[in-house]
């Protein structure tokens, strides 16, 4: 083929060009320093507040008058309403009670350091007038952008905003794939590229017309045709516009199903995304992470909303998840109107009581560093926070492995002084008769240098008895955690999961083993296997009443030949159409007399 002057004088122009425009920037190689770095506010808030709010709450869950969704923002999924019906509620979302200064008042009143909003669900409507879509707050009667003035309230009241965008678009003509119960709607094209395109015009209205975000947060990433390589490369374009924005693991496709960290492998996103559950386990001080929770069980306004969590539990929760490194971000679902209920109102309130108190054994503090504690506990520099939620019989908090002198020990609640002894060589706290503050009592522990303690595992009670509980175990496997609500391993739904404990032994010889569990008739038949060393004890799991009844059931002997330290371990398989293996609280060896 000739080529002209003209074409080649073309064609160096387009390789000039091409050499002019710089390649885009990978973020997702930066330094370990700059992420810290980047990171820092984040872990230095660990507590924020989640809005669900859109179309949705004008029904609150019903769909012609009857419960039709379980969580209301899935509405239009559950209810399998088409488009052309479900666009109907545009004429009836008119929050004219909205007062964006007061929900960031309630915010910062709790001790929330953040908010993450929802600027578009997976029914794809938008809370803000954007240029890309007739689909949004200005085509309702109240006709105005719902999130800028969000943002500046919560900026006026020291908070970061953040906002949540689904990937998943369940009214988009573009999105792929389009729903099943609406096939064939009228103006449907399957384009993930032009869909993409659309969604990044989106996401560079809210970085532009709302100012500086600490946080998009991505969901709806699970369908087959978003892949890893659209996330890598949606994470690299809000990272372009907004470069120290923080940008969840949802983004990409590495998230492990409601578990929410990730699954080894290179992907993009800042930190892991637990869904209404805390981690039976920290992770190590660079691994970020969050756990979203509701206050009932429903995201969005729900009429029923089912059970409402009591404050006690919340407050438990959130100490819970910074004893172990992570952000609690709490949800709230206003109503149509744009207020809050009042149940939410309560619990923030009182939430927010406890935290003028006990804040600072939440803001900055890091996990955990003992092993195994029958209290959760957090740190800082210099400081150790324990929680306790029930006052222990003996009245002391003992911190076993503990390298730290300790200085001095008080409680947030009143700042009375607390006497502390060394028993056996363990530091010991005395507690008050009458516990401060029924939710958790915070004893603030003063050592000298940062936190540093040796794991120690169990040993024998005066009787010879080792009991080995479900927080000490080490779990082996994805599913199978800890589950803090009734102190027992649950979610045994994979053959491969396991736990196991280190225990010392000082006094040898032949124990009967016993397992105190839960299981309801429907799952009971499941088998296990208790291994210690060589020696194997096979049981089969019986009903108990159901999963919060808990019974102890002799499974066998095993013979411990000479003191040290030891290991044992259980594995098993459930019925296959069971819910679970069993909820395990225990394991005990008591010697044979």
């Amino acid at each position: 083929m000739k080529k002209t002057i003209g074409s080649i004088l073309a064609m160096a122009a387009i390789a000039a060009a091409a050499r002019a425009e710089p390649a885009p920037k990978d973020y997702t190689k930066e330094t370990p320093q700059e992420r810290a770095a980047r990171m820092a506010w984040f872990t230095e808030a660990r507590f924020g507040m989640f809005i669900h709010w859109g179309l949705s709450a004008v029904n609150a869950g019903e769909w012609n008058g009857k419960p039709a969704a379980r969580y209301s923002d899935w509405l239009m999924h559950d209810a399998k309403v088409p488009l052309a019906e479900y666009r109907g509620l545009l004429q009836q979302f008119n929050p004219v009670k909205y007062d964006p200064a007061e929900w960031a008042r309630i915010a910062r009143d709790t001790g929330m350091r953040y908010v993450v909003a929802v600027s578009k669900h997976h029914d794809g409507f938008c809370l803000w007038d954007s240029k890309e879509t007739a689909y949004d707050v200005a085509s309702t009667p109240y006709g105005k952008d719902l999130l800028k003035p969000l943002a500046e309230a919560v900026r006026a009241a020291g908070l970061t905003m953040c906002f949540y965008y689904s990937i998943l678009d369940w009214q988009h003509p573009n999105y792929a794939p389009q729903p099943a119960w609406d096939a064939g709607r009228e103006g449907a094209r399957p384009d993930m590229d032009a869909y993409t395109a659309y969604m990044k015009a989106q996401l560079g209205e809210l970085a532009r017309d709302c100012g500086p975000l600490g946080i998009l947060w991505f969901d709806g990433e699970w369908e087959p045709s978003w892949t890893h390589e659209r996330g890598v490369d949606l994470y690299n374009f809000v990272r372009s516009l907004q470069p120290s924005i923080l940008v969840n693991n949802r983004v990409d496709k590495g998230r492990k199903g409601m578990t929410g960290m990730n699954a080894e492998g290179d992907f993009a996103g800042d930190y892991g995304t637990p869904e209404q559950e805390i981690p039976s386990r920290g992770f190590p001080e660079n691994v970020c992470w969050e756990t979203c929770m509701t206050m009932n069980d429903a995201w969005g306004y729900k009429k029923d909303g089912g059970r409402w969590k009591s404050s006690k539990e919340l407050i438990r929760q959130l100490a819970d998840t910074a004893s172990k490194g992570g952000n609690f971000l709490l949800n709230v679902g206003p109503k149509a109107d744009g207020t809050f209920p009042p149940e939410i109102v309560e619990r923030l309130a009182d939430m927010g009581a406890w935290m003028r108190v006990n804040g600072e054994s939440i803001y900055g503090t890091t996990a955990t560093p003992f092993a195994r504690l029958p209290f959760r506990c957090t740190k800082k520099r210099g400081m150790l926070y324990v929680h306790v939620f029930e006052r222990p019989a003996d009245g002391c908090v003992a911190l076993p492995g503990l390298q730290n002198a300790v200085k001095s020990a008080r409680l947030l609640a009143g700042g009375a002084a607390l006497a502390v002894t060394a028993k056996d060589g363990v530091p010991t706290i005395a507690l008050p008769a009458a516990m401060p503050d029924a939710n958790d009592t915070v004893v603030a522990v003063e050592v000298e240098g940062l936190p540093v303690a040796v794991p120690v595992p169990p040993g024998q009670a005066a009787d010879g008895t080792v009991e080995l509980d479900a927080p000490g175990a080490k779990i082996h496997g994805d599913v199978l955690k800890y589950e803090a609500s009734d102190d027992s391993l649950g979610s045994w739904t994979r053959d491969r999961d396991g736990a196991e404990w280190s225990f010392n032994v000082t006094k040898p010889g032949v124990f009967d083993v016993a397992v105190t569990y839960a299981c309801d008739g429907k799952s009971a038949g499941g088998i296990y296997q208790i291994k210690f060393i060589d020696q194997v004890l096979d049981g089969k799991t019986e009903s108990t009443g159901g999963w919060t009844k808990f019974k102890t059931f002799a499974v066998g002997r095993v013979t411990i030949s000479e003191p040290g330290a030891w290991s044992i371990g259980i594995r098993g398989r459930k019925p296959e159409k069971a819910a679970s293996l069993m909820k395990l609280r225990s394991v005990t060896l008591t010697p044979v007399k």
